[in-house]
């Protein structure tokens, strides 16, 4: 009977944790450039002494879904989105290079140009810094172009240039705060092949309608686990009233 429970029990605790994915999902359906945690469960032995006649339930991470999300033209100059594949180079608070799809540009009261999360976007030579400008424009490569304050609108200048990287998939992980960084931790060189999509924003790759669905499954689960692990109790008792000695 044990071994039954045992089994039940480790299922009904990654279920659990199964939800806890749902729910982070969802709750980034609207969110720009996420990209969607995937999950899996497999049984595992029971290592240790004696004989393995134990399993248990494990829930793996075997990935994210690097599916686009839909794409929303905004009109904002300062929005862009990345074109097929690729990402847009930034910088998290510790300083460390990472990158992501949210394109949600915009620039902080120290001049500087972060999206919409926060993290600095790196250009050819770190992060990007604004001067007091009259006009600024995105261009396809990432190109920053700038008309200084009080100067003619004739008076173009190249800026800087956005860091676009194009990782193989297997040589990425996700970080705790939903961006990306090499599995080896060494930055990515930039590629000329990446482009983007002006006035336009990437939204999350989450299907709500997915989610749900598993979320309902994974709830029916939980609640079929615990329905039979009472049963299980009963089938315990009943054996042990058997054998008892009168």
């Amino acid at each position: 009977m044990d071994k039954g429970v045992y089994l039940l029990m480790s299922g009904a605790k990654e279920d659990m944790l199964s939800q806890a994915r749902v729910a982070n999902n969802l709750a980034n359906a609207s969110t720009t450039g996420f990209r969607a945690d995937l999950q899996s469960f497999r049984a595992m032995p029971s290592i240790g002494e004696g004989h393995q006649s134990r399993v248990f339930v494990q829930t793996e991470k075997p990935g994210y879904n690097l599916g686009e999300g839909s794409l929303v033209t905004t009109g904002n100059s300062l929005d862009v989105a990345v074109k097929g594949e690729g990402w847009i180079a930034v910088q998290r608070p510790d300083g460390n290079e990472a990158f992501t799809r949210a394109g949600d540009l915009r620039i902080n009261a120290n001049g500087l140009l972060e999206n919409g999360r926060g993290n600095l976007v790196i250009g050819n030579n770190g992060p990007i810094a604004i001067p007091p400008i009259e006009k600024m424009q995105i261009g396809k490569d990432g190109t920053i172009t700038i008309v200084p304050l009080g100067a003619p609108k004739t008076a173009v200048q190249i800026l800087d240039r956005i860091k676009l990287v194009n990782p193989e998939p297997i040589n990425i992980k996700k970080g705790a705060d939903g961006i990306f960084d090499t599995v080896d931790g060494i930055p990515e060189p930039a590629d000329a092949s990446v482009n983007l999509i002006t006035e336009t924003l990437e939204g999350s790759n989450v299907s709500a309608v997915t989610e749900l669905t598993d979320m309902i499954a994974l709830s029916r689960q939980f609640e079929m686990k615990i329905k039979f692990m009472k049963e299980f109790k009963e089938l315990g008792d009943k054996a042990d009233n058997l054998l008892r000695v009168s």
